[in-house]
């Protein structure tokens, strides 16, 4: 039987050995990786529970093989690694560490473009040469390839679709040089679009689609690494409590498009400020109903409570972006 050490994915693995490096040494690893494996390794660190002795060491084990491996072929190539890795391991064990760094070594062409927006990739694609665009859709993920596809003009798909189908090998040289001019081309584009992208407001409303303890976690963390950012952050963060902000006729609209089983979930254990907004805005009947099913449920798991908050946070956010409703925050609206 495999060990709980021997089944951890790798995400799980990069995730351990930020916590055995600590916050400081972490915070300078994290500043190297792109935002995706920032948010996917800040939650993984959010999920991870007890990390036995065992676990642990192993995969600083693990993370020391890898190193060497790399620096390894970095000097002299695979067989002079294989070679200095055999003296340390035996046989088998180097060519498993031999194996395992090249796949990661291997560089898949426009790597680049799978970390841009699809929008942005559409714009920057659709005046390139069909069979340019058939490149690059053939190296990119499936389903980001298809939605691609569905974007472009009907006759430029059909051609698209026509040469990816009858594509054949393609030499390197050529891979490079178009791989160099779309790679100018999104950054050109990043460049122009900077200003509208990023920012406080874009952090919270990621906060705003996460479960509230990894919510708390980040900002516990900007809180000891940015407090000041932290303190702007939680000024702009909607949360459920917040609910007491909105005016009577935007609790009315939410509450027309929330489960009530959800709303006597989210409503347990909060004060009784939210939950006389709630009540005053309900019809008789509608309270008397909701106060049953309060009182019917009894006890509830504090993670339950704030799932079911977290999903009527998300219908009070989707109508603030739909324009039905006006959270209230920010800058003072100009009334006409």
């Amino acid at each position: 039987m495999r060990t709980q050490a021997a089944i951890l994915n790798n995400r799980r693995k990069a995730a351990i050995m930020l916590m055995v490096l600590g916050p400081e040494l972490s915070g300078k690893v994290l500043r190297y990786l792109d935002d995706d494996h920032v948010e996917q390794l800040t939650l993984e660190v959010a999920r991870l529970d007890r990390v036995t002795p065992e676990m642990r060491n192993r995969v600083i084990e693990e993370f020391h093989e890898m190193a060497i491996t790399q620096d390894y072929i970095a000097e002299g190539g695979v067989e002079h690694a294989k070679k200095l890795l055999q003296t340390a391991f035996d046989e088998e064990r180097a060519s498993q560490l031999i194996h395992r760094v090249s796949q990661t070594l291997e560089r898949t062409p426009f790597e680049f473009l799978r970390r841009s927006d699809p929008s942005q990739l559409i714009t920057i694609l659709q005046d390139e040469h069909p069979q340019t665009i058939a490149l690059v859709l053939s190296y990119l993920p499936v389903q980001l390839a298809a939605q691609l596809l569905s974007k472009l003009p009907a006759d430029t798909r059909i051609e698209v679709a026509e040469r990816i189908a009858l594509m054949d090998r393609t030499p390197p040289d050529v891979i490079r040089k178009v791989e160099e001019i779309l790679e100018r081309k999104v950054s050109g584009f990043a460049q122009a679009d900077m200003a509208s992208v990023g920012g406080v407001k874009a952090l919270v409303d990621v906060l705003n689609h996460v479960d509230r303890q990894t919510e708390r976690k980040i900002i516990e963390s900007l809180q000891e690494t940015n407090p000041e950012l932290a303190t702007e952050v939680m000024n702009m963060l909607f949360v459920f409590e917040d609910i007491v902000t909105l005016d009577d006729k935007a609790v009315q609209q939410v509450l027309r498009e929330v489960e009530m089983k959800d709303l006597a979930t989210a409503l347990k254990g909060t004060s009784e400020e939210v939950q006389r907004k709630i009540f005053s805005n309900l019809s008789e009947r509608a309270a008397t109903m909701l106060q049953e099913d309060m009182e019917f449920m009894g006890p509830v798991k504090m993670s339950i409570v704030e799932e079911a908050q977290q999903k009527i946070v998300a219908v009070i956010r989707r109508l603030e972006e739909q324009g039905d409703i006006s959270l209230g925050r920010g800058e003072d609206e100009v009334v006409v």
